[in-house]
């Protein structure tokens, strides 16, 4: 018996020694890929001038290249992709489901459709639209909760009403963008596809602070979170508070996906992606809210440089990313239906 448990203890800080180098890892690509996207451009500056720069020491050429073009810009990238990997995963392990997150059921669709309405409509300046996008993507949140709501939350309810919205949604940017003008198609664009160009402080600083915020709130939510994954009546039977546990995680995670599609654009499939990514990464039996915001923001950063260098022409990160999820979203639907499965 002693033997057996020696053996089942040794087994689980394998896994957990495992998981933690492999989480090691994925912070470590992240820490290169923002390197490598402040060092690569069209000059090539070294790792000594960039992080003078960083420093705030003056560098002919590099200060301006480095410290006002590509640190605000890889700095939205990370922070973006830290958010939409964190709230992703967050609505993915609440609902038991890989298809429960922000941008297949909707909010981001209702960040960017009152975007666009509100650049091309009301013909809004760019800060009024960033916090009419936030608010929009926290009332599509709670329509869709309220919606949902029938003695409790079901995922498959959710995200069911979550598609339908979305789809409703997409429909009035499609009306507005039809009858927009030449000159608001560019800025409206960039609430379609997510992008990082022209990325600056005032835009990275506000989304910065909701992760430094929202992210400590998330984390600690993780346990409750897993332990729902039983179900609602057995997490309560453990002293889970289920329905407050709920309420915060959803305030959160739409707060970081309202806040980062604000920022760059309701930039595709990172929240779908970043979850099931860190599963196979690091494996089962531990909370993935780590390794999922870690991926995310590789799947960011990574989709930034390949837009940037990898083509002749330089594509919306958006672009990039959603050329990676719909075959992966393809692929689950597939993979469901085989199964007998339902959503």
């Amino acid at each position: 018996m002693t033997a057996t448990l020696v053996s089942v203890t040794s087994g689980r800080l394998g896994r957990a020694r495992s998981r933690a180098l492999l989480t090691g890892v994925l912070a470590a690509v992240v820490v290169a890929l923002v390197a490598t996207s402040l060092m690569v451009g069209q000059t090539f500056y070294g790792p000594g001038e960039v992080l003078r720069v960083v420093l705030g020491q003056h560098v002919p050429g590099a200060s301006f290249a480095v410290g006002e073009l590509r640190l605000p810009r890889t700095t939205l990238a990370l922070v973006a992709g830290l958010a939409l990997g964190l709230a992703g995963v967050t609505f993915q392990t609440m609902l038991h489901n890989p298809l429960a997150s922000p941008d297949v059921i909707g909010i981001s669709s209702g960040a960017s459709a009152a975007a666009v309405v509100a650049i091309v409509v009301l013909r809004l300046p760019e800060t009024l639209v960033s916090l009419v996008a936030i608010g929009a993507a926290l009332l599509t949140a709670l329509v869709i909760y309220l919606l949902a709501y029938r003695d409790g939350v079901v995922g498959t309810r959710l995200i069911l009403i979550g598609i339908g919205i979305s789809a409703m949604l997409d429909s009035v940017v499609a009306y507005v963008i039809v009858r927009a003008a030449t000159w608001d198609l560019q800025t409206a664009m960039r609430w379609l596809t997510g992008s990082v160009n022209g990325a600056v402080w005032s835009t990275v600083a506000p989304l910065t602070l909701a992760v430094l915020v929202l992210a400590p709130v998330l984390l600690a939510q993780a346990r409750p979170l897993r332990l729902m994954q039983h179900g609602d009546d057995a997490a309560a039977a453990l002293g889970v508070p289920v329905e407050r546990t709920r309420v915060i995680a959803i305030l959160a995670a739409v707060g970081l996906i309202a806040l980062a599609t604000a920022a760059a654009g309701p930039i595709a499939f990172v929240a779908f992606l970043a979850g099931p990514i860190a599963a196979r990464i690091v494996g089962p039996g531990t909370s993935l809210m780590v390794p999922a915001a870690l991926v995310g923001a590789v799947l960011v950063l990574g989709a930034d440089l390949v837009g940037q260098h990898a083509a002749g022409n330089r594509y919306p990160v958006g672009v990039v990313t959603g050329v990676l999820g719909a075959p992966y979203l393809v692929h689950l639907l597939i993979r469901t239906n085989r199964a007998g499965g339902s959503l």
